[in-house]
């Protein structure tokens, strides 16, 4: 998610001090720790986590451990673990063995003892404790979130993305590596209710009054994926009939809420009609699908969807698109929901790629509406949002030190994505590359080239000028034209260099249309009398007359 609202201010709020190039920004050696694939990563491969965790809601302590199962890709015999500032880890232990470690920042360096050969499975347990960072405006200031309901209960929940899991718990705190399957175990007081990632495998009862949740999680799964969400919960299940059979859902709420969730939460089983009809089956089957309401706004936590928007139509009941489409249907529902085909299927390798995550899911929102609505619909949609884009920088960050990119991958990112649909110009085609996405990259980590690679080889269009514009530049290409001796003369501008993207244009205003493959040169229409050109609205683009 990450997810911007309408204002400016809530873009500046998460990428404050983001800015265009490494050279104009200070990063630290925390963050090269933190971005990168280190000496200390590389050589191991997760296979499987055990995170315990309890929550003391006395003083907003949590204590625990994450036993770490790994494969041993290469000899050595340092390993990072990261685990934020102001928690701490008290020991780490392999076989049975303290080992030593050193902190450096928010990793640390765990000597170990045992000799690690190329092939073999290994593990070791990681026990830590402390108070965790309290966000202060989650999702955007992710961290802890300490709330009570209206009865006074706790109302708990996590919310990480760019913060990074290492927040609340140690873990191997970077995107390229997932675990193959995880056990998250929550203990909390017997009158909440701990719901996280996958399905429950047991509950079990302490005499200390306290109870513990185990949830399975069977897939692969991104680290900022992982949640808790601890409350006075109302639950109740359904099922769909999907793509793959049958498909469990699971809905949570507080109990002072359960009518108005009962109803706005009906609006899950289209949203993943259509879903799987644009991208192909739910990607996460065996897990099932949940829906639960959190105090904050929402989050794509993968098989716990997490929702704050008040039970309202629209983004916190306003439409984003200002056409009134964005009115019929729950942003939160939909946009998050949308993340478990592009965040939580197809991961990004570095959040400076994070496009791949907000880009097709802000995609989705459209999409959603044309399936409801109509094409035309979703197309007012799109558009209508182009009134959020800020054109301030690229849409990709800067890789290797945890840099995400522009706000602009929501917005702008969508309109690329529906300018490369009416490129394209053939629907179906279009269907089947959303589609195979989610086959080829299936439960993968991926890098922007992957997928930019992947859409020009199934479209036969060669688009790398097309997406080093609108993700690597932040202008918006303009086509400019004159009118020579009777005839229309036109060039590509303020646009990268050998940018050729095609492009649809009306003559005359509300004349005739045509295909044109503009380049950066000057090229002549072949018409005569033609005094003005229009481009085809779906484009992001603009045109611009010269003498």
């Amino acid at each position: 998610m990450n997810l911007f609202s309408k204002t400016v201010g809530l873009f500046a709020g998460l990428f404050l001090s983001v800015t265009v190039s490494a050279q104009q920004f200070a990063f630290t050696h925390d963050d090269t720790l933190r971005g990168s694939i280190t000496p200390e990563r590389a050589w191991w491969d997760l296979a499987y986590y055990h995170l315990q965790v309890k929550l003391n809601t006395t003083d907003s302590a949590i204590s625990g451990s994450t036993t770490i199962h790994y494969r041993v890709l290469q000899p050595h015999q340092t390993l990072q673990v990261d685990l934020q500032r102001p928690l701490h880890i008290q020991k780490v232990v392999q076989d049975g063995q303290e080992l030593n470690f050193r902190r450096d920042g928010n990793a640390y360096f765990v000597t170990l003892q045992k000799k690690q050969q190329t092939g073999q499975r290994e593990s070791l347990v990681v026990y830590y404790a402390g108070k965790p960072k309290v966000a202060k405006r989650a999702p955007w200031d992710g961290g802890f979130v300490w709330k009570r309901d209206k009865a006074g209960k706790w109302f708990i929940a996590t919310a990480c993305q760019g913060l990074g899991a290492s927040s609340w718990w140690p873990c191997k705190d970077h995107m390229y590596d997932e675990p193959d399957s995880m056990l998250i175990s929550i203990t909390v007081p017997k009158d909440l209710t701990d719901v996280s990632n996958g399905r429950l495998r047991r509950l079990t009862e302490h005499n200390d009054g306290t109870h513990t949740f185990d949830w399975f999680v069977s897939n692969p799964i991104n680290n900022y994926g992982v949640n808790l969400n601890v409350g006075n919960y109302i639950h109740w299940s359904d099922t769909l009939q999907g793509e793959k059979g049958r498909l469990d859902l699971n809905f949570y709420a507080l109990r002072e809420h359960e009518d108005s969730a009962r109803h706005q939460f009906q609006q899950v089983k289209p949203m993943l009609r259509a879903f799987e009809h644009w991208f192909g089956p739910y990607p996460f089957y065996e897990d099932g699908y949940k829906l639960v309401e959190t105090p904050y706004l929402g989050m794509e936590h993968q098989s716990s969807v997490t929702y704050g928007n008040r039970f309202r139509n629209g983004y916190l009941g306003k439409d984003l698109s200002n056409t009134g489409f964005g009115l019929l249907w729950d942003f939160i529902i939909i946009h998050e929901s949308g993340h478990e085909w592009f965040a939580n299927n197809i991961t990004y390798r570095d959040i400076a790629d994070m496009w791949i995550h907000e880009s097709f899911t802000n995609y989705s929102e459209n999409l959603y509406t044309e399936y409801y609505y109509g094409k035309d619909a979703g197309t007012a949609y799109v558009t209508g949002c182009r009134a959020l884009i800020r054109n301030d920088r690229p849409i990709v960050g800067i890789y290797n030190v945890n840099h995400a990119g522009s706000g602009d991958m929501y917005y702008k990112g969508g309109n690329m994505l529906h300018t490369l649909r009416h490129i394209i110009g053939d629907d179906t085609k279009w269907r089947e590359i959303l589609r195979g996405l989610n086959k080829t990259f299936y439960h993968q980590t991926v890098d922007g080239k992957q997928i930019e690679d992947y859409i020009s080889q199934q479209s036969g269009f060669n688009l790398q000028k097309t997406f080093d514009q609108y993700l690597r530049d932040k202008r918006i290409p303009t086509l400019e034209y004159k009118v020579v001796k009777s005839k229309i003369q036109y060039r590509w501008t303020n646009c990268v260099e050998g940018f050729d993207m095609p492009l649809r244009v009306c003559l005359n205003n509300d004349g005739p249309s045509q295909n044109l493959r503009p380049t950066t040169r000057w090229q002549t229409l072949p018409q005569s009398g033609v005094t003005s050109l229009t481009s085809d609205p779906n484009y992001y683009v603009f045109v611009q007359m010269t003498k």
